[in-house]
């Protein structure tokens, strides 16, 4: 079913109709309609699923969506004109131009943690660029992912955008076909394998992970604001985003001022009782509760650490200076954990942050603008914010991407059209003109072509 499904794809990218801008503008702007559509049933399946509050819902996913689609409807007509760009001496006379063409067939599996944004937001410019494509949604969303087929089988013919739902297997099933790109949003560990597949058709990828993402306060940060943002970066969601802070490095000066403001926002976001809130989500899985619920064990737990087996329930909860070798410290989190680490010099920060990978996101709190960029300069990261957190994600101007072991290639608003866009040179030459002097016989000088640099 499968193999059949992709050939279908592959016949239909052949008829040449993706190419047509016209064509992709009238598919986005159906899929927006029918976006708008089911937009309270897509809320709703989210609540389904680990109970995602209907702001974070709309926030986080559906007008996120929307947003990017009207983005990409005001300038796909711009971004798929042929780019004209310099010529060198040496063509003289001639033209150049780059042409953002379709790779073909394009693959997209989206993750659990933001299953309606994750799927569409790389759909979007996957179509924009004129490819086809299936969406493998989570398996582990069921409810939203019912919804995505439904909202893609009314927007599209099959052979141009479908969705393939179920568990490992298909997606096993999917990878060992021949695609022209993939592009997968999850953890390293299936990175990897996603990766392997790929190299089999020696195929590109895009590799959305994460990592253990460090959020640095200074002395000099302005500590109420500092936790009032950091609260709302890392708990959104229940803390289950690439992009949240893993842990906070905190200069010892602060600490304490920190941790009170942190506690102090917590309480004032969810209430006592932050169980019955109505805003905070709830784990996503059975699997992935246990494991959170495992890493507060024999920790110093300064705020929080409540839970519910039923409910899949775990609150925001503080810990302090955990151990180089506790669990809460040995992978990233992706949870409603949030570490407190105290620092006294740069040399402190420097062994915490090289003792893992290079992360997705990298958060400074401070106003000294020497310190804001000797942190930016001296580590790799994919992206960041300084004074805030998460929200790096929001401007479509910059490319959101991880770096290493956090991800390859970056993507939203015209980042997008170009990530599924192969970029095709064109040298068009003049025939008026043709100088003999790169013919045989080589009759010039060697030290005259010593000199032709200047040509290229």
């Amino acid at each position: 079913m499968i193999e059949s499904l992709v050939e279908n794809q592959v016949d239909f990218f052949k008829t040449q109709q993706t190419k047509d801008v016209k064509f992709r503008k009238q598919a986005l702007v159906r899929l927006k309609k029918e976006i708008i559509a089911f937009e309270d049933e897509i809320c709703n399946a989210l609540f389904k699923d680990f109970k995602k509050p209907k702001f974070e819902s709309l926030a986080t996913e559906t007008q996120f969506v929307l947003s990017e689609l009207q983005y990409v409807l005001n300038n796909i007509a711009i971004w798929s004109k042929p780019q004209r760009t310099s010529s060198n001496l040496v063509n003289f006379p001639s033209t150049s131009h780059i042409y953002s063409e379709p790779y073909g067939t394009v693959l997209i599996i989206s993750p659990w943690n933001y299953p309606f944004l994750l799927s569409m937001s790389p759909l979007i410019g996957a179509i924009a660029a004129g490819n086809t494509a299936v969406v493998k949604p989570s398996e582990l969303t069921p409810n939203t992912s019912k919804v995505i087929a439904k909202i893609i089988a009314n927007t599209f013919r099959k052979e141009y955008v479908t969705v393939v739902e179920g568990g490992v297997a298909v997606s096993q099933e999917l990878l060992k076909q021949k695609w022209n790109y993939i592009f997968f949003t999850g953890s390293s560990r299936v990175g990897k394998i996603v990766y392997k597949s790929a190299a089999e058709h020696l195929t590109p990828v895009t590799l959305e992970l994460s990592g253990k993402n460090p959020c640095i306060v200074d002395s000099s940060a302005k500590v109420k604001l500092a936790a009032k943002r950091i609260v709302w970066g890392k708990f959104l969601n229940a803390g289950q985003t690439c992009i949240a802070s893993d842990y906070v490095l905190v200069h010892k000066k602060v600490k304490d001022k920190l941790i009170s403001e942190l506690q102090h926002n917590i309480s004032k976001a969810f209430g006592k009782d932050i169980a019955h809130s109505k805003d905070f989500a709830r784990i996503a899985t059975i699997e992935h509760y246990q494991r959170l619920k495992e890493m507060l064990e024999g920790e110093n737990i300064l705020f929080g650490g409540d839970s519910n087996d039923e409910d899949r329930f775990i609150g925001p909860t503080l810990i302090d200076s955990p151990g180089d070798k506790s669990k809460v410290m040995e992978d990233e989190i992706f949870g409603p954990i949030l570490p407190i680490i105290s620092y006294e010099t740069e040399g402190d920060i420097e062994k915490y942050i090289s003792s893992y990978g290079k992360p997705l996101g990298l958060y400074i709190f401070s106003t000294n603008k020497s310190f804001q960029k000797k942190i930016i300069n001296r580590y790799s990261f994919g992206g960041g914010v300084i004074n805030d957190t998460v929200m790096q994600i929001t401007n479509k101007s910059i490319p959101f991407g991880g770096v290493g072991n956090s991800g390859i290639g970056g993507y939203h608003g015209k980042y997008s059209f170009d990530l599924f866009s192969h970029k095709k040179s064109i040298l068009k030459r003049g025939n008026w003109l043709d100088v003999p002097l790169r013919y045989p016989p080589y009759n010039i000088p060697i030290n005259w072509v010593k000199k032709m640099k200047h040509l290229f």
